[in-house]
C-alpha cells in the first residue's frame, strides 16, 4: 500500500518538499524490516535511514554543509512530510527518525560549533542514535518539578538522579540531558547537558515495555562525572532549550499521527471495497459511506492544521512575506513575541487535532474491520495501539488545551 502524495500539491509546500514527498513516497513502501524486537528493529532503521540520506532532513546543513543536513536550516514542512509517510509505512521507523531529530535538536539551537560537529553529522548518517531526557517519574509535564541535579565541581560536574520514559533509552550514543543547577529556582534554574551513553555512573538498563513496543528505558545518575565541555547552552538555561525543542518537533507529531489516520482510511477503503456482506460489499451500505466521509473529514481537518503550524514556524522571519502562490499570509502579527505565540498555538492546535482525529479515525477503522481489527497482527489493530502514546508525549492533548486556552484569554 502506497503513501498519497495529493496533498503536496497544497500551497503550504513549494518544490523542495514535493520533490522530498514524491522520493520517499517510492522508497517507502519497499523497505521492510522485522519489528519484533524493538530495539534491534530501531537501530536497522535509523542506520538504514541514514544510509539512504533521510536523516540529513533531522540536523541543518551547517556553513558549507559540514554538519551534514539536507537544507541549510530544520524545515517543518520537511520534518512533517517525512514523519507523515514514515508513519504510513511503518510508526517504527518515524520513531527511529524522529528521536534523531529530537533526540539532537537541542545541539542545532545550541551547541558550540565543537559540539555540533562532533554529534550532527554522525546523527545525519545513522552512525549515533540520539535521545532527549527530560521527563522524571514526577516531573512529566510539570518540568519544574524536576529533581535530578547537577553540582560544579573543580573538574565538572557530578550527575545525580533519574530520567524516566526515555526514547531510545538503552540504545543511544548519547543522551540530551536536563538537570536542576539551582534546585531553588524552579524552571530557571535547569541546565542542559550531552552525556554520552558510556560515562561511568549512567545506568539505561532499565527497560520499560508499552502497548505499543517502542525503545523505552529509565535512566540512573550515581555521581555520574561530566566535563565542562558537556554543558549544552547556557547555564539554567535548559528550560527554554527543552521548550524551544519541543517548540519545533511539536507539529512532526501531529504529522506522524496524520500518517497513521490516513493508513487507517486506507485500510478502511480498502476492506469495504472487498467485504461481502448479504449480496453486496460493505461499501454499499449508506452507514459504511457516511463513516468513511467522517474519517475522511477528519483526516484533512487535521491535515490543514498541521501545514498551517509548519509553514507558519518556517516562515516565521518573514512577517508579511507572501508563499509561492502570491497569497496573502497568515502571518499577521506585528511583533515578534506575538509570532512566537502564534506559532506555539498553531502547533499546539495541530498536535491536538492530529493526534486526537487520529485516534477517532483508527478507531472507527477498527470497528469497521469487526472481529478482524481486534486480531494481533492486522494493521489496524497495531494502529491502534501506536496512536495512544501521541496523544500524550510532547505534551499530552490537555497540556495543548491549556497553551491554546490562555491565548484565546489574551488575544
Amino acid at each position: 500500500m502506497n503513501p498519497t502524495t495529493a496533498h503536496l500539491a497544497l500551497p503550504f509546500f513549494d518544490g523542495v518538499h514535493r520533490d522530498l514527498g514524491q522520493r520517499l513516497a517510492d522508497w517507502i513502501p519497499h523497505q521492510h524490516i522485522d519489528e519484533r524486537d524493538d530495539r534491534q528493529a530501531c537501530r536497522e532503521w535509523v542506520r538504514l535511514l541514514g544510509d539512504h540520506q533521510w536523516l540529513r532532513y533531522c540536523v541543518p546543513a551547517g556553513k558549507d554543509g559540514v554538519l551534514g543536513g539536507a537544507l541549510d536550516q530544520l524545515d517543518s514542512r520537511a520534518l512533517v512530510i517525512l514523519r507523515e509517510m514514515l508513519a504510513f509505512h511503518s510508526p517504527l521507523a518515524d520513531f527511529a527518525f524522529a528521536m534523531q531529530g529530537l533526540g539532537s535538536g537541542a545541539i542545532t539551537l545550541a551547541g558550540s560549533p565543537e559540539q555540533q560537529a562532533a554529534y550532527l553529522p554522525q546523527v545525519a548518517r545513522g552512525e549515533k542514535i540520539a535521545a532527549f531526557a527530560l521527563s522524571e517519574a514526577e516531573a512529566g509535564s510539570d518540568v519544574g518539578a524536576m529533581q535530578t541535579s547537577a553540582t560544579h565541581t573543580d573538574d565538572g560536574w557530578a550527575l545525580n538522579g533519574s530520567k524516566t520514559w526515555i526514547s531510545n533509552g538503552g540504545i543511544a550514543d548519547f543522551y540530551v540531558t536536563f538537570a536542576k543547577t539551582d534546585p531553588g529556582a524552579g524552571t530557571r534554574g535547569i541546565t542542559a547537558f550531552i552525556v554520552d551513553a558510556p560515562t561511568q555512573g549512567l545506568d539505561s538498563s532499565e527497560a520499560i515495555e508499552v502497548i505499543s513496543p517502542h525503545p523505552l528505558a529509565t535512566l540512573k545518575f550515581t555521581h555520574c562525572r561530566l566535563a565542562d565541555s558537556t554543558q549544552l547552552g547556557t547555564l539554567h538555561g535548559g528550560f527554554k532549550l527543552a521548550m524551544q525543542t519541543l517548540d519545533i518537533f511539536r507539529a512532526s507529531v501531529a504529522g506522524a499521527a496524520l500518517g497513521m489516520a490516513r493508513r487507517a482510511l486506507a485500510e478502511a477503503v480498502q476492506f469495504a471495497r472487498a467485504r461481502k456482506m448479504f449480496g453486496q460489499t460493505l461499501a454499499d451500505f449508506q452507514l459504511t459511506q457516511a463513516k468513511l466521509g467522517e474519517m475522511a473529514a477528519l483526516v484533512d481537518a487535521a491535515a490543514l492544521l498541521t501545514y498551517r503550524a509548519a509553514w507558519m514556524r518556517d516562515h516565521h522571519n518573514a512577517p508579511g512575506a507572501r508563499p509561492d502562490d502570491g497569497t496573502t499570509t497568515a502571518i499577521t502579527s506585528t511583533t515578534e513575541a506575538e509570532g512566537r505565540r502564534d506559532r506555539t498555538v498553531a502547533a499546539a492546535m495541530a498536535k491536538m487535532t492530529a493526534t486526537e482525529n487520529a485516534q477517532r479515525v483508527i478507531d472507527m477503522a477498527l470497528q469497521m474491520h469487526g472481529g478482524l481489527g481486534v486480531k494481533v497482527g492486522s494493521k489496524v489493530e497495531s494502529l491502534y495501539r501506536d496512536i495512544r502514546s501521541l496523544r500524550i508525549y510532547e505534551g499530552a492533548t490537555e497540556v495543548q488545551q491549556l497553551i491554546i486556552g490562555k491565548a484565546v484569554l489574551q488575544s
